[in-house]
């Protein structure tokens, strides 16, 4: 991959991890830095229904389940930003092929092929655990 090539997917890696970023303290905002009374939005001091607190759990739940998967790509988005850097980027770990640039626009931060993407997802089916 040339150098104009491996900037434009700097500056695609960079603009996805701002967003992610700003995603993230969002749903942070959301939901861990807020009270339980101010997540129900209810500010006043009387007891609320016990389903409306359950409700507001799983909201939370769901809310830090997604901070958490955003916190992952994060991760291999600056694992990305390392391999331009090292000029590692855009070939596959596994066989060392190039990994398509239609794959690479979807998916910036990709560190299989294709291929090798598709036999990892057969064997963690098989083994009956999945991974995306």
């Amino acid at each position: 991959m040339d150098k104009r090539e491996r900037e434009k997917f700097k500056s695609l890696l960079l603009e996805r991890r701002e967003q992610l970023s700003k995603q993230i303290d969002d749903l942070e905002e959301q939901s861990l830095r807020r009270s339980q009374r101010e997540f129900a939005g209810d500010l006043s001091g009387y007891a609320y229904h016990m389903a409306d607190v359950g409700t507001d759990n799983y909201n939370r739940q769901v809310n830090l389940g997604l901070v958490s998967n955003e916190q992952k790509i994060l991760y291999e988005i600056d694992q990305a930003l390392l391999r331009i850097k090292e000029k590692m980027f855009g070939k596959c770990e596994v066989c060392g092929c190039r990994i398509d640039n239609r794959r690479l626009k979807i998916v910036p931060y990709a560190r299989l092929c294709i291929n090798c993407k598709e036999l990892k997802e057969q064997e963690e089916l098989s083994k009956g655990k999945i991974n995306s």
